[in-house]
């Protein structure tokens, strides 16, 4: 029998929809920056420019041109009033089904995701409900009733790892009217929907021989979509699990805020590339590694950072570097402007051995074992799937030359797309942040300044272990982020014993142990570590103090 305990909902999600609610399809664009190793056709039409076109605007009558003010402000207007829509989700999963992280409850990972969307936008309401409530033998039990009051509501049916026949049969019967299904895991037998359009599928690959859509074009932009959430659900990470929701709502809903920004801006964006940049264009298309790039960068959805960022490390060279830097950095020819995330709020360390933490001993917890080892931190785990995947990441924290100056220069190796493994080398200024234990991070990352917030959430008293997040955001990229990272003195996951501090630290940053990953960190041979000479390092901490077994080599 169905228990409440098969569902979360918040109660604002059985509230009526607004009065006119209606779909509004937004399907993906390709930056220009991606359309330009695409076909010459591909590059220009999009932009929806011709010389005719361009001399007969200046030939509008002033009334012509108040009109096109009025219907501009009626359509910002439209358009907020839209952003305010609450976007309510049913996930119904599989009584007993375990997910690929960590073997985790695929319920558990479902609630966390509603969790992890409130921090994108308030009006994202997710409920999940277990497989078992559609086989309840009273129909009028109250958490059938609530179910199927959820699916009135829904705009979205997201289903996981359903495979039981009865529930099946309930499903199809009473998930009509929910204009996105997309399913994960589960019979063949379930069908996907998508704008209101059924997708007959049995399997990806075949996702679009039966598509009832009569336009090619509305055919790619569909495809677009589906590829982009399903090439984001075999990641198996839960912010790609959040990213699967959030394409789709943004492609058939209403507009994400941390989506919106990477839309193609139209002629400007040429016209601001070949003004200021014909150089370093130029540049790029004869060099191979560049090419290479963004011809890889034209095979991501514009806004996968898992995708973008592989291509961009694998071909990094200074022709594209010099291409970012006069395209996005100094020109910001896409018109973006990306925020850093203020969510999760996450509180740094009080304390340390006892001694109240100020910002001397914040930056030597940052400094860490160097001094007695080559590096100050080696990464163990990591939260975000697009930056902290690397294999071999060492962390070198140190005070400069200068007066009140700090650095933090992160080693890793990346494999590249063909398969090569080679190693890379950042170099980020940091400044203190107004609280001890927070820091302001900037680094130029392949011509692209990236701004970051770090928090040091927890340190253990013997330096074994280590936990800092961050927020972050590559402003003219359109790019903001999160995620956290794992450390210790050699890269070994912490014993046992610290696992309940470790748990307790994850929960302040709004993180579940199950979402890290480990790193690989067994084949890493010669790092190029190394310091600037005049570096200094502790100021509070006296690292030889410190002896502790977990301080020795490799894993």
């Amino acid at each position: 029998m169905a228990t409440l305990s098969n569902y979360t909902a918040p109660p604002s999600f059985f509230r009526r929809k607004t009065a006119g609610f209606h779909l509004n399809r937004r399907p993906f664009e390709k930056t220009h920056l991606q359309l330009l190793f695409s076909n010459t056709q591909e590059f220009w039409w999009p932009m929806g420019y011709s010389p005719l076109r361009r001399r007969s605007s200046y030939c509008c009558s002033s009334a012509t041109v108040n009109e096109n003010k009025k219907k501009i402000g009626n359509g910002a207007a439209a358009a907020a009033a839209q952003s305010e829509i609450p976007v309510r989700i049913v996930a119904l999963v599989g009584e007993g089904s375990v997910s690929p992280l960590k073997s985790t409850p695929w319920h558990d990972v479902m609630i966390h995701t509603a969790e992890k969307l409130k921090w994108v936008d308030e009006e994202f309401e997710m409920v999940v409900f277990t497989d078992n409530v559609c086989r309840a033998n009273d129909e009028s039990h109250e958490t059938v009733v609530q179910l199927q009051e959820a699916l009135r509501q829904a705009n979205i049916l997201m289903l996981v790892a359903v495979t039981n026949q009865e529930s099946i049969k309930w499903i199809q019967m009473n998930s009509q009217g929910v204009p996105n299904i997309i399913c994960f895991d589960s019979s063949p037998t379930l069908t996907n929907k998508l704008g209101g359009s059924l997708i007959q599928t049995t399997t990806i690959r075949s996702i679009f021989s039966k598509l009832p859509l009569p336009q090619s074009k509305k055919i790619k932009e569909s495809e677009d979509v589906v590829t982009s959430v399903y090439e984001a659900w075999e990641r198996h990470n839960s912010d790609d699990i959040r990213f699967c929701l959030l394409v789709i709502i943004n492609a058939y809903i209403r507009p994400v805020s941390i989506l919106k920004n990477l839309r193609a801006k139209g002629f400007s964006t040429l016209n601001c590339m070949v003004t200021n940049c014909g150089p370093q264009i130029l540049n790029c298309l004869l060099d191979a590694n560049c090419r290479k790039a963004l011809q890889c960068l034209n095979k991501c959805s514009p806004v996968d950072q898992v995708c973008n960022y592989q291509c961009i490390v694998s071909y990094e060279s200074p022709q594209l570097e010099e291409f970012s830097l006069c395209v996005l950095q100094k020109h910001n020819c896409l018109e973006l402007d990306a925020k850093i995330p203020d969510k999760p709020v996450v509180t740094p360390m009080e304390k340390f051995r006892g001694d109240d933490l100020d910002h001397d001993l914040a930056e030597d917890l940052f400094v860490g074992w160097l001094g007695r080892l080559d590096w100050s931190w080696r990464v163990v785990a990591g939260q975000n799937p697009a930056y902290d995947q690397f294999p071999c990441q060492y962390q070198l924290f140190y005070r400069g030359r200068a007066k009140g100056s700090f650095w933090y220069e992160p080693v890793f190796q990346v494999r590249m797309l063909d398969g090569k493994l080679v190693w890379r080398r950042r170099r980020y200024r940091v400044k203190r942040g107004k609280t001890p234990g927070t820091f302001y991070f900037s680094v130029l990352d392949n011509g692209v300044v990236s701004n970051e917030f770090w928090t040091i959430v927890d340190v253990s008293n013997d330096l074994s272990w280590g936990l800092f997040h961050y927020h972050g955001a590559a402003r003219v990229a359109g790019q903001s982020y999160t995620g956290a990272v794992l450390v210790s003195p050699n890269g070994v996951y912490p014993d046992q014993s610290q696992r309940g501090r470790l748990v307790s630290a994850l929960d302040r940053c709004s993180i579940k142990e199950w979402e890290l990953f480990n790193v690989d960190n067994c084949s890493c041979k010669d790092p190029p570590l190394g310091l600037p000479e005049g570096s200094s390092l502790h100021r509070k901490i006296k690292i030889e103090d410190f002896e502790d077994s977990s301080a020795g080599g490799e894993p």
